[in-house]
């Protein structure tokens, strides 16, 4: 929100009572808390009426900082609350000095001044991150102007509206940008990538992938300075981002209290690691799921029959498919959702099921946490208390989407239970993984069965849906076995992967949104990222469906999808069916790389795909990417966005090697290149080890046996390192590559299994043997 009116004045309507001077401050062992007034206090009389804050810094882990604001304690306090994973135990270190108090966590610190202006920083190892200074932290009032004014509008509370907000109170942080510094995240924003210059509303949307509006609103982001700023509300949070006042990123949240964590870290990946810590590390989805999924597409017609064509098709062209989707109409229409299957499409569903296991597909069906009013389950539902309500206590219903639709209260245990009983009964006929779509646009106007407060519950309800699902079937499948396909999400979200992009066109300029958007979502603590191959709205034309497949199979997760049509390939033309089955492959081969990178995601919470920021952070030339990306630590991808097969990119410094053609490109630059459609600049990072498996067409196989280790661009004194799992998650091996002169010597965990160790760019080639340890003379 903008309340600023230039430089000097604030926006009519609003009363703006800023920090200005730390008039009492406490110190624990565990905190610092001050009493901060708008003025400067100078005698008692000073001391009658007015605002008053009372803000408190703590932390919660190492090089994380919790600052707390407080105006009116008496406030309603029924907001949902983010399920945070907080150290009770950890204590920093407090000082109280004459002129100023400090806490220090880890390598990050606080410092307060104690003279007569409002000053605090923060700093990393010395390293000024942000801070507050002259009108920052404020307490904000709507006068009687605006009130008066406001009341006279009218509040659209239907279900796809956004209502008008009727509070009229607000806490402000102001936190300062350096000069040069970028600002990123928020969840999956499509706009530019750099949010500098924008203003960012954390409220979850169905917006598609063509405007500012988000399926997944994250109140979170980082910064190339290297830290991060989390709120920690599902309330709507505005952010004016070098906007309202252009050397600062404003932070606002409607009522009476705000807090937010500062977090340090040695750099963007520690930070990530570091927030992940606090809001909850991304589960690791199942081996199988990295594998090519196919959709039976929204709106299309479909049967028992056409999806055995369509698998049936896939295997006679040599195309590994490892996920069978169904969408919608696997229920029966105006009765979603019903968990039953329509049986005038499919007859006998069990049987069906189990005749696509057998042929080692895992399943996947689309659910929605709305029911119908012709759905089986809708009476009981009314009956029992399961759905969201109206003020008079009527059940909210709505006829968008589906006639009469109520919404599941997830804030109610024995609805949970409810829904989850149907999530169950699908598993137990053979479904192995779910798609949970929307959870976007829940309405305001109404009650919980909690209580919670229903505008803060609007980017929270989410939240409730997705882990009812997710939990079924990790308790269901066990761990590392669950998987989920959701479009909503809110802050803590990233423990229910996967999330895939939303609506997006059949164009190049839909792909680039796309790519922005997944990128924004990783930057916001999200491992792992999907998006319909091809587009989801119309019908691609071959060249972007070849394009967008290349890109689809280097994305952590792959799956063809769309609304009116088809998406298998050889409806679009055979060349699509090579290129499809050559990156698929590709992929499979790349397993026993792709799986540890995400086991490293599920256990440290760096993402698995993020933007070249998050590891170039000291390069200028990556402050601005956004139409390439890093896939884990050391494969670098740059999808062709254009009919002219033109792949723009920028490398870092160092020699890279194009994966596919063998390509060694020198870094340090912007690189154009044309691709056929069986090329996309995938390039190993220098001094890195990718490992290749020996892929047949199951994505869960054996990840070292008959593996090449393959080294790339190994610098003299440098050493590289890489790890193996099974499908399991358990590892199979380490392995260091060291380099002196003209010699490698490369260890690893002593091991049965027999793997190829390669260096890249030379024809050496050696199998390593039971001891441990191979040299290599260059």
């Amino acid at each position: 929100m903008k309340f600023s009116d230039g430089f000097w004045l604030n926006q009519r309507g609003y009363e703006v009572d800023y920090a200005v001077q730390a008039y009492e401050v406490t110190t624990t062992d565990h905190s610092i808390t001050l009493l901060v007034t708008p003025q400067t206090i100078y005698n008692r009389a000073m001391t009658l009426g007015g605002v008053t804050l009372e803000i408190t810094y703590s932390s919660t882990q190492e090089n994380v900082i919790r600052v707390s604001i407080q105006h009116f304690k008496g406030a309603l306090h029924n907001e949902p609350k983010f399920e945070l994973h907080a150290d009770q135990g950890y204590t920093p270190k407090i000082t109280n000095e004459q002129d100023y108090a400090e806490l220090i966590s880890g390598d990050t610190v606080l410092r307060i001044s104690k003279g007569q202006s409002w000053d605090v920083s923060y700093t990393y190892k010395g390293k000024r991150l942000t801070g507050g200074a002259w009108r920052s932290t404020s307490y904000i009032q709507e006068n009687r102007f605006r009130a008066e004014n406001r009341c006279h509008a009218k509040c659209d509370d239907t279900f796809w509206s956004d209502p008008a907000d009727p509070r009229s109170t607000y806490i402000r942080e102001q936190l300062t940008l350096s000069v040069g510094e970028c600002i990123y995240g928020f969840g999956e924003k499509f706009t530019t990538f750099v949010k500098n210059g924008q203003t960012v509303d954390i409220w979850n949307a169905d917006g598609g992938t063509c405007s500012e509006q988000s399926y997944k609103s994250i109140p979170f982001y980082i910064s190339s300075r290297g830290y991060g700023v989390f709120v920690n509300s599902p309330d709507r949070i505005s952010y004016e981002v070098a906007s309202d006042t252009v050397s600062k990123v404003s932070i606002t949240k409607p009522g009476e209290f705000l807090e937010y964590f500062l977090i340090g870290g040695e750099n963007l990946q520690q930070v990530l690691s570091n927030y992940t810590t606090l809001t909850g590390k991304p589960a690791l989805p199942p081996a199988n799921t990295f594998g090519l999924w196919l959709s039976t597409s929204f709106t299309t017609t479909y049967d028992e029959e056409t999806v055995t064509s369509f698998i049936d098709g896939m295997a006679q062209r040599d195309i590994p498919l490892q996920m069978f989707h169904f969408d919608c109409f696997w229920m029966k229409e105006y009765e979603w959702t019903s968990f039953r299957w329509d049986t005038t499409q499919f007859p006998d569903p069990p049987a069906m099921l189990k005749r696509l296991k057998d042929r080692g597909l895992g399943i996947c069906v689309w659910i929605n946490p709305y029911i119908a009013q012709r759905s089986c389950l809708f009476d009981e539902g009314v009956e029992k208390g399961y759905f969201i309500k109206n003020p008079d206590g009527s059940v909210f219903q709505t006829d968008m989407w589906q006639p009469g639709m109520a919404i599941v209260d997830f804030t109610n245990p024995a609805a949970c239970d409810w829904f989850a009983a149907g999530i169950r009964s699908l598993c137990e006929m053979g479904v192995t993984a779910i798609k949970t779509d929307f959870g976007e646009r829940i309405p305001t106007n109404v009650v919980y069965y909690d209580g919670s407060a229903p505008i803060p519950m609007h980017n929270y309800y989410t939240y409730l849906y997705n882990k009812t699902v997710f939990n079924v079937l990790k308790d269901y499948y066990g761990e590392n076995k669950a998987c989920l396909f959701a479009r909503s999400a809110t802050a803590g979200g990233q423990q229910f992967p996967v999330h895939w992009g939303g609506d997006c066109s059949a164009e190049y300029s839909s792909m680039a949104e796309t790519i922005r958007g997944g990128l924004s979502l990783c930057a916001s603590g999200f491992g792992f990222f999907s998006h319909d191959i091809g587009g989801f709205e119309a019908t691609a034309s071959p060249d972007v469906y070849k394009r967008w497949c290349a890109f689809g199979l280097m994305s952590t997760h792959s799956r063809l999808h769309g609304s009116t049509s088809y998406r298998v390939p050889w409806l679009f033309d055979e060349e699509s069916v090579d290129v499809l089955r050559f990156f698929t492959k590709l992929k499979g081969r790349l397993m026993p790389y792709l799986y540890a990178q995400a086991v490293k995601t599920a256990a440290v919470g760096v993402p698995m795909m993020r933007a070249m920021v998050i590891d170039y952070a000291e390069d200028p030339a990556c402050l601005y990417l956004d139409r390439q990306y890093m896939l884990g630590d050391n494969l670098l991808c740059a999808p062709v966005l254009n009919e002219e097969g033109t792949a723009e990119f920028y490398l870092p410094e160092g020699v890279w090697t194009d994966i596919i053609t063998g390509e060694e490109i020198q870094g340090g630059r912007y690189v154009r290149r044309t691709c056929s459609y069986l090329e996309m600049p995938v390039l190993a990072r220098p001094n890195s080890i990718i490992t290749y498996g020996a892929f047949q067409s199951d994505f869960e196989y054996d990840y070292l046996t008959d593996a090449t280790v393959t080294i790339y661009q190994l610098s003299d004194g440098a050493s590289a390192q890489t790890s193996v799992y099974d499908k399991e998650a358990n590892k199979l091996m380490d392995l260091t590559a060291e380099r002196a002169g003209s010699t490698i010597t490369v260890t690893y965990t002593k091991t049965t299994q027999t793997f190829k160790i390669a260096v890249a760019g030379t024809d050496k080639c050696v199998t390593a043997d039971g001891s441990g340890s191979v040299t290599i003379t260059l």
